[in-house]
């Protein structure tokens, strides 16, 4: 295997991993930190229990998207260095900010709010979980902003080979950024959603902790219902820059080789990328049209004239990427965000019925939903970074050139076996941890501080 097909292969292992960690952190945050604000609005203990039993498991999650988070750029270095060379004075500004403000924040506050219990006055300890989900976030921003020049790149100039930055304020408004963004963040509520959703039904199920876990559930199911119709919202926005910015991307997730207008969007095709055209498709008419031009008409171009385009303007290459599992990776998506959308209209129906505990069904529905997230957040990565190829930086610096010179296929091997299994084993501790923290429930300490609050108010 060639050095650029493993590096490729490992950097691909080293991010959907990490990516698995990234967006609970970004949504369940910010769930945690309503819930103490709850706590200090209202001085009831359920909610103060419900910020430390969801706290922890925030924890558990946030330490192994760290260090899943710290290799990736060590990737920089051993694997891709030309790229490195090329992007360092770009790429490496927003990653230090990254680490100066966002990291920085996170891991102080953090302390803060871990060790800060019953130390800490109420509202100021809840300003620290609220400065842990703003530095969350913040550190996304930063990463996306990164990223978004790959994608779109703006304010730069080509000076003795390299990419150096003359506009810093146009790469943190560049529009790649600021329709990739909202989208990252919503999704991460979606994940919150469904984790906490899926964790309540567990134990709705199993009849433990019901007074808990039923509160929770109302929570998973409104943070899910709200979120999934933000998503649809922002993903439409992405949709309609990346069909301006990367019409090669566009045309490559709906496999349409010839251009149209208007364009259908294909729900199931059989394609055929050797002869390049599609065969036993079905489609919706004119949908692709209005989801680029807001209109029912509208020309979207088509991959082969596309890639004459590219031909004349970088020079002879192929330029289109594989339309295959792109095809099929947006439909799996699209679909896990139906399914999550459906799913929490049904349980907001049945909360408003009062009929989620008896409805055995939906909560096991939910139960078995907690991997659809994942899925959907890990081909939407998929689809950000597969339409790009053969780009490196867009219209830049190809894949190709930008893979480290010096470094043998034997050597990345290495590394990409042992990276491997050691993902392999902080996965499993991840698992136990989160599998074990569940099954207890939440602190029996914080039980019995309710139960008396709930007898004093009986009482009085």
């Amino acid at each position: 295997m060639s050095e650029i097909f493993l590096a490729r292969w490992q950097f691909g292992i080293t991010t959907v991993y990490h990516f698995l960690f990234v967006p609970l952190t970004l949504g369940l945050s910010v769930l945690v930190a309503l819930m103490e604000t709850a706590y200090v609005r209202t001085g009831n203990p359920q909610y103060k229990q419900k910020a430390k039993f969801w706290g922890k498991l925030f924890l558990v999650n946030f330490s192994v998207g760290v260090v899943t988070g710290i290799v990736q750029e060590f990737h920089f270095g051993m694997n891709w260095s030309e790229y490195a060379r090329f992007m360092g004075d770009i790429f490496g500004a927003p990653l230090a900010l990254e680490a100066l403000t966002a990291f920085f924040l996170e891991s102080v506050f953090l302390g803060l709010w871990i060790f800060g219990w019953d130390r800490l006055s109420k509202p100021l300890h809840a300003a620290c979980i609220w400065i842990v989900a703003f530095a969350s976030n913040l550190s996304a921003f930063w990463i996306l902003s990164a990223n978004s020049f790959m994608q779109s790149p703006v304010g730069y100039a080509l000076r003795n080979g390299r990419a150096e930055m003359t506009d810093f304020s146009a790469l943190i408004t560049n529009p790649y950024v600021w329709s990739q963004f909202p989208h990252t963040v919503v999704s991460g509520l979606v994940t919150a959603g469904i984790f906490v959703m899926a964790i309540s039904s567990y134990h709705l199920l199993k009849r433990t902790h019901l007074d808990f876990f039923r509160s929770s559930y109302k929570i998973g199911v409104a943070c899910t219902l709200i979120s999934c119709i933000l998503i649809m919202g922002t993903g439409h926005l992405q949709a309609q820059f990346i069909a301006k910015a990367q019409p090669m991307k566009l045309a490559s997730v709906e496999a349409l080789w010839e251009t149209a207008d208007p364009a259908p969007f294909a729900i199931t095709a059989a394609i055929d990328e050797e002869n390049q055209k599609n065969t036993l498709e079905l489609g919706v008419p004119y949908a692709l049209s209005f989801l680029a031009h807001n209109s029912f008409t509208g020309e979207i171009k088509g991959i082969k004239e596309l890639q004459q385009m590219y031909v004349e303007k970088y020079g002879p290459g192929n330029y289109i990427p594989a339309v295959t599992p792109l095809f099929w990776s947006f439909r799996i998506m699209i679909a896990a965000g139906i399914w999550m959308l459906f799913l929490a209209a049904v349980n907001a129906m049945l909360l408003y019925w009062k009929r989620t505990e008896s409805a055995r069904w939906a909560l096991q529905a939910v139960l078995w939903s907690l991997p659809v997230p994942y899925l959907a957040n890990s081909t939407g990565w998929f689809v950000t970074e597969g339409g790009r190829q053969p780009w490196i930086v867009y219209g830049l610096q190809r894949v190709s050139q930008a893979v480290s010179p010096n470094v043998s296929a034997a050597e990345i091997w290495i590394s990409l076996i042992g990276f491997t299994l050691l993902y392999g084993v902080l996965a499993i501790a991840a698992v136990y941890l989160v599998c074990k923290f569940v099954a207890k429930g939440p602190d029996q300490s914080e039980n019995i501080t309710l139960q008396v609050a709930k007898g004093a108010a009986l009482w009085n």
